[in-house]
């Protein structure tokens, strides 16, 4: 297999668009990422803009942060959009049982 420059920057491009995609679609910053990556502010910026290259490392860290595969990033397929939690849903799991069947109740009331 023949390795040249154009499909390597091809796919560290699709890399750096799903990449910008997959977190604006959660709504999540660049700044919010990279400090929970614990980089620099800038540091998912600079890998979006091209001009910093993550780590095998971290990229596996970003991977595990934002809930997708490796593969995510390199697959043709539209398809595999993955969905991470909501505000909504991370407030939901952090509620007990008894707050649980409280809004349960108080939903079901509004019927």
């Amino acid at each position: 297999m023949e390795f040249t420059s154009d499909s390597v920057m091809t796919k560290l491009q699709a890399f750096t668009d799903k990449l910008r995609e997959l977190r604006n679609q959660n709504g999540i910053s660049a700044r919010e990422m990279s400090l929970s990556l614990g980089q620099n502010v800038n540091y998912i910026n600079l890998i979006e803009n091209g001009k910093r290259k993550p780590s095998l490392d971290m990229f596996l860290y970003i991977c595990e942060y934002l809930k997708v595969s490796p593969e995510y990033f390199f697959s043709q397929s539209e398809n595999q959009k993955p969905k991470l939690p909501s505000k909504s849903d991370k407030i939901l799991n952090e509620l007990s049982k008894e707050q649980k069947a409280l809004l349960t109740k108080f939903i079901l009331s509004l019927k």
